[in-house]
């Protein structure tokens, strides 16, 4: 019988022998994964998208003022190019095939999809493997030593952890995980967590109510005045000039949370700038 804690190795011995395990029809996992792609493109390209909810269980574990803004329609940078639009297609296309590739290892891939609720607020799970809530992640190779490590619960911005807490909560479930993919190196990991683990350093970080979390949200967002930043600016080197925390970096809502940032063009990418002490002898970006 296979599990959780074999899925990797099952995985990477399908690849290496194509050796697919007995009793797996191999012909049904292909026309499931063509199904599947089908279904992505259909959403991608004759679905507008939703945003009308505001809060949802995708978003429920980011910072008190980002939900805020997000609430009370805050303006923010419409800066979102075409090549992130491609970047994000590409990595639902690598989550239809990490499950292609589970089935074909011979593991039970299950409630894809599933719409799930706490305290008012929907999502909808990635899927269940082996019966447990499963995210699947496609992340770049920095991203994926968190999830390699086990340290994902204790660097988290985009509230990772909340979102499958809150699925796994409404199936009644304290074990939970992600199944992540290095889409640089083809890399592949799953990370566990358990509520239930007391003892395990990570619980200071997982072992919260999340029901009280969704209701704190909820109140917090209909407060008149947001609340404090997310992050404070750091020192930009030994410049003088301070910078925003890579956080608020990606953030849409940066301009609002800080009007005089401004934005300079380093090799390394854009670096944004709330304090200017020593100009940088780089071209500055309009934002």
């Amino acid at each position: 019988m296979k599990n959780i804690h074999t899925l990797i190795s099952d995985i990477y011995k399908l690849v290496e022998t194509k050796d697919v395990p007995e009793g797996v029809d191999i012909e049904s996992c292909i026309e499931e994964f063509g199904e599947g792609v089908k279904s992505l493109m259909r959403q991608e390209f004759t679905q507008k998208r939703d945003n009308s909810r505001k809060l949802r269980m995708s978003n429920i574990g980011r910072s008190d003022r980002f939900l805020w803004n997000v609430y009370n329609d805050v303006e923010k940078l419409d800066d979102m190019q075409p090549s992130t639009y491609v970047k994000f297609l590409y990595g639902h296309l690598i989550e239809e095939m990490l499950l292609f590739l589970s089935r074909a290892a011979g593991h039970e891939v299950t409630d894809e999809q599933k719409k799930c609720e706490v305290n008012g607020i929907t999502g909808s799970m990635d899927c269940k493997i082996d019966g447990v809530v499963t995210d699947v992640k496609s992340v770049s190779t920095f991203g994926f030593r968190k999830f390699k490590d086990g340290s994902m619960a204790y660097d988290d911005p985009f509230g990772y952890v909340a979102q499958i807490k809150g699925y796994a909560n409404a199936e009644g479930a304290t074990k939970f995980g992600w199944l992540a993919m290095d889409k640089q190196n083809g890399h592949l990991t799953y990370l566990m967590y358990d509520e239930e683990d007391t003892q395990a350093p990570v619980h200071e970080k997982i072992g919260y109510d999340i029901g009280e979390h969704v209701d704190h949200v909820k109140q917090m967002v209909l407060k008149p005045e947001p609340p404090e930043h997310c992050h404070q600016p750091k020192a930009d080197g030994k410049s003088g000039n301070m910078k925003l925390d890579i956080g608020c970096s990606y953030c849409s809502y940066k301009k609002n949370c800080w009007p005089d940032v401004r934005a300079f063009a380093y090799s390394s990418g854009p670096r944004y700038l709330v304090e200017v002490h020593n100009e940088p002898k780089v071209q500055e970006i309009t934002i």
